[in-house]
C-alpha cells in the first residue's frame, strides 16, 4: 500500500473543490494505497460537505499556527483545523521555509500543535539546489528531521515524512528513484536511530518532486519509497487517480 497525497498549494476555491471531487471516481486505487488531498483552508469545508467525495479520499491542511487561538491573523489554528474534518496537515513545506523563513524551531513547535490535537503531521523535509551542488543533502535533510523528531520525542500517535527536493518542486526536474532512494534511506536510518526500528518501519516516507502519472510507477517501485506528495499533477481528477493506480497495491 502506498500513501497518494495531492497538495492542491494556492489553486481551487470552493466550487472548483466540489467539482474535482465530482469527478474523482477512486475505485479500487483507494482500496489499495491511501489516499489524501490537502486543499486550501476556505476549501476544506467544502471538500468535507461534498457529497461526491468518497469517504477513502481523506484530508489535510497545508499549514497550522502552533497556538491555539491568538492575535495571528490570516493563520488557521490546528484545533480549528480538526474541528472543520481535516485528518492530517502539512508541517515545514518547503514553500512555506524557504518563502516565508518558516523555521526548523517553528516547524517543530507545529508537529506538536498538530499531533496534541489529533492531526497526523505530515513532516516536509529537501534541499535546495544550491545546498545539493554544495553536497550538503545528508546534513541539510537530516537537521530538518531532527527538529522534527526531537518535538515528537515521547509523545505518541502517527506521523510522516516528505522528501521533497526544492530544485524539482514545479521545476519540470524530478529526482531519479535512486535520488529519491538515497535521500529515504538516509532518512529512516536517522528514524531508526531516533526512534527505533518498528517506529521507523512504520513511518510512511513520501517523495514530492514533480511527480506525474508518467512517473509515478517508477517512483514508487523505488526501494524505501512509501509513497508520493503531488503538486500540480493532483489538481485534475484523472491525473490524480492516474497516479493513484501506478501505486500498484
Amino acid at each position: 500500500m502506498a500513501v497518494i497525497a495531492g497538495n492542491w498549494k494556492m489553486y481551487m476555491g470552493p466550487a472548483e473543490t466540489r467539482a474535482f471531487f465530482a469527478a474523482l471516481q477512486v475505485g479500487a486505487a483507494a482500496d489499495r494505497n491511501e489516499l489524501i488531498i490537502f486543499p486550501p483552508t476556505v476549501s476544506l469545508g467544502a471538500a468535507v460537505s461534498s457529497p461526491d467525495r468518497d469517504p477513502r479520499v481523506q484530508l489535510g491542511v497545508q499549514n497550522v499556527h502552533w497556538e491555539s487561538t491568538g492575535a495571528f491573523t490570516g493563520e488557521t489554528s490546528a484545533i480549528m483545523a480538526a474541528e472543520v474534518g481535516a485528518k492530517f496537515a502539512l508541517v515545514g513545506h518547503s514553500e512555506r521555509r524557504h518563502v516565508f523563513a518558516e523555521t526548523d524551531e517553528e516547524v517543530a513547535l507545529k508537529v506538536v500543535a498538530a499531533r496534541d490535537h489529533g492531526l497526523v503531521p505530515v513532516v516536509c523535509v529537501g534541499e535546495t539546489l544550491d545546498e545539493r551542488r554544495a553536497d550538503r543533502v545528508e546534513e541539510v535533510i537530516l537537521r530538518q528531521l531532527r527538529a522534527a523528531v526531537s518535538a515528537l520525542a515521547g509523545g505518541q500517535g502517527r506521523f510522516l515524512i516528505a522528501y521533497e527536493p526544492v530544485w524539482a518542486i514545479g521545476t519540470g526536474e524530478t529526482a531519479t528513484p535512486d535520488d529519491a532512494s538515497s535521500a529515504h534511506q538516509t532518512l529512516r536510518a536517522e528514524l531508526e536511530a531516533s526512534l527505533g526500528i518498528a517506529a521507523a518501519l512504520r513511518t510512511p516516507i513520501l517523495y514530492g518532486g514533480s511527480v506525474k502519472p508518467s512517473n509515478a510507477a517508477e517512483l514508487l517501485s523505488a526501494p524505501e519509497v512509501d509513497g508520493v506528495l503531488v503538486g500540480g499533477a493532483s489538481l485534475d481528477p484523472d491525473s490524480f487517480l492516474g497516479i493513484a493506480l501506478a501505486g500498484g497495491g
